[in-house]
């Protein structure tokens, strides 16, 4: 997926930013999230 899907025309995005590392987004896999730079994860 290229970086300009993810935000829509005025800037902002739908995704969730990493609290660890601020610059990139969460990916969503079911019944977590998971950053695939530092390995932070969330359970829901």
């Amino acid at each position: 997926m290229a970086r300009y899907e993810l935000y829509n025309e005025d800037g902002t995005t739908d995704r969730e930013h990493c609290p660890r590392c601020g610059d990139t987004f969460l990916g969503e896999y079911g019944d977590r999230k998971h950053c695939g730079q530092c390995g932070y994860t969330e359970f829901e």
